[in-house]
C-alpha cells in the first residue's frame, strides 16, 4: 500500500515538473529584458558620442563650491522687488492650474472609455492631451510670448496648456479604474450621462482627483519660477538678473524665497490630504 502511495506521489511530481518545464516564459519578461539591454547600450553610446570632458567637470565642481561660498551671507536688501515677484509666480501657478483643472474635468470624462460610448472620441481627446503634454512648459511659454508678449499672461497660458495634457490623462485613468458596477447600476436606474458623472463618478474618484490637482499645483509652482527665465514674469526673472550680474548674495536670497514658497505649499497640501 505504501509503495502504491509513493508511486502516485512520484507520478504527480513528474506531471507538475513537466508542466512547469513546458510553460513558456511570459512575453513581458522578454520585453523588459530587451528594454534594459537597449537602455544599457544607449547609455554607453551616449557616453562615447557626447565626448564629455571630465577635466572640466572636476574644475567646474571646484568653481561651484567657490560660488556657493561667495553667496553668503544672503542679501535681503532687495526684498521689496523679490517678494512681489514671488507672489506673482504663485499667482501664475494657481491661475494656470485652476484653468487646467476646470477644462480637464470636462475632457477627462470624454476620454474615459468606460463613460464614452464612442471610443473614437476618447482616443481623440487622449491624443490631444498627449500633444499638450509632450511639449515642455518652457516651449509653450516661448510660443505664447511671441503671441501675446512678455509678462505673466504667457506664463499662465503655458502652465494651463501643459497641465491640461497631464490632468486629462490622470483624471481619465482615475475614472477608468473605478468599479463599473456603480455606473451600470445608475444606467439601469435611468440616469443620464450627467447624472452618472455627478452622482456616481465624482463622489467615487474625488479623492484621486484632489490628489492629482494638488500634485500638479506643486509642479506648476516650480515651473512658474523657471518661466521667468524666458520673460514670462515672476521670481525667475529676478533670479536671472542676479545671476547675470554675478550678484550671488541676492541670488541666494531669491533661492531661499523660492524654497520657502514651494515648501509651504507642499506642507499645506499634505495637511489637506490628511483632512480629506
Amino acid at each position: 500500500m505504501s509503495q502504491q502511495i509513493e508511486k502516485e506521489k512520484h507520478n504527480i511530481y513528474t506531471l507538475v515538473s513537466s508542466d512547469q518545464e513546458d510553460t513558456p516564459k511570459p512575453k513581458g519578461d522578454r520585453f523588459l529584458k530587451a528594454i534594459v539591454i537597449c537602455g544599457v547600450i544607449l547609455f554607453v553610446i551616449s557616453l562615447y558620442q557626447l565626448n564629455i570632458d571630465y577635466t572640466n567637470l572636476w574644475a567646474g565642481t571646484a568653481e561651484f563650491f567657490a560660488m556657493l561660498g561667495d553667496m553668503f551671507p544672503p542679501n535681503f536688501s532687495e526684498w521689496q522687488y523679490v517678494i512681489p515677484a514671488a507672489i506673482e509666480s504663485l499667482q501664475v501657478a494657481i491661475l494656470g492650474t485652476v484653468i487646467a483643472v476646470v477644462i480637464s474635468l470636462v475632457l477627462a470624462f470624454l476620454a474615459a472609455e468606460n463613460l464614452t460610448a464612442n471610443k473614437l472620441v476618447a482616443r481623440i481627446v487622449k491624443g490631444f492631451a498627449t500633444l499638450m503634454r509632450v511639449i515642455p512648459t518652457i516651449v509653450w511659454a516661448l510660443i505664447f510670448i511671441v503671441a501675446v508678449g512678455l509678462g505673466p499672461l504667457p506664463g499662465v497660458l503655458a502652465i494651463a496648456v501643459h497641465s491640461l495634457g497631464m490632468l486629462i490623462k490622470v483624471f481619465a485613468q482615475s475614472v477608468e479604474e473605478m468599479d463599473d458596477g456603480k455606473i451600470e447600476a445608475l444606467k439601469a436606474s435611468g440616469a443620464n450621462w450627467f447624472q452618472i458623472i455627478a452622482q456616481g463618478v465624482i463622489p467615487t474618484v474625488f479623492t484621486a482627483l484632489l490628489s492629482w490637482t494638488i500634485l500638479r499645483l506643486e509642479i506648476d509652482i516650480g515651473e512658474s519660477t523657471i518661466l521667468g527665465l524666458v520673460g514670462a514674469g515672476g521670481i525667475g526673472w529676478e533670479l536671472t538678473r542676479a545671476m547675470r550680474t554675478y550678484d550671488f548674495n541676492s541670488a541666494l536670497f531669491i533661492t531661499i524665497v523660492i524654497f520657502v514658497m514651494i515648501f509651504s505649499v507642499e506642507m499645506i497640501s499634505n495637511r489637506l490630504k490628511l483632512k480629506v
